[in-house]
């Protein structure tokens, strides 16, 4: 039996091909799954998210254009659906009152996000460049290498250290 390519996986779903989807699934799904897991503690917001990854997978295939890892290609996907799953209409600090009523279990993540949002380094991160800030959420929020980022942000991976140590450098002096 050969084994099919990830590109080639999702060459055959982009034809309708429901094997290849549930390959994909099988040997994607649980990276993805644990990689979310370090940005939301709700295992159930992160099952849909994964499902409904696979779900734009499923629908958008036709828009990969090839040109990076497929694996890249699917955390864009899932990131920006929990992204999206995680941001509701309410500020984060009413959510976070909402969450620590619920329960005590709130991610390091979220307090982090909060500290961020409306500290000193929030303020540094939203006077950086819009091209040096993809780099720092890519790379540090998200947890990308700079190879993943690179492939993500559509530059090369030398360009994301660049503007890394650009990004450091203006962070530190802002916050200085």
């Amino acid at each position: 039996m050969d084994v099919r390519l990830d590109a080639e996986l999702l060459a055959a779903v982009a034809e309708r091909d429901r094997g290849a989807l549930e390959e994909l699934y099988r040997r994607h799904h649980g990276w993805l799954t644990v990689r979310l897991r370090y940005r939301c503690n709700d295992a159930g917001t992160i099952d849909e998210v994964v499902q409904d990854t696979f779900v734009a997978v499923w629908r958008n295939a036709r828009s990969y254009s090839g040109g990076g890892e497929v694996g890249a290609w699917l955390w864009g996907i899932g990131i920006r659906t929990l992204l999206r799953a995680v941001r509701p209409r309410k500020s984060v600090i009413e959510r976070l009152v909402a969450v620590r009523t619920r329960s005590v279990n709130i991610s390091a993540e979220d307090e982090l996000l909060v500290a961020v949002d409306h500290g000193d380094l929030g303020t540094a991160l939203r006077s950086l460049s819009p091209e040096l800030r993809s780099v720092v959420q890519a790379t540090v929020f998200d947890g990308l290498t700079c190879d993943e980022a690179g492939r993500l942000l559509g530059i090369p991976s030398g360009t994301v250290k660049t503007r890394m140590m650009r990004a450091k450098h203006e962070l530190r002096e802002a916050l200085m």
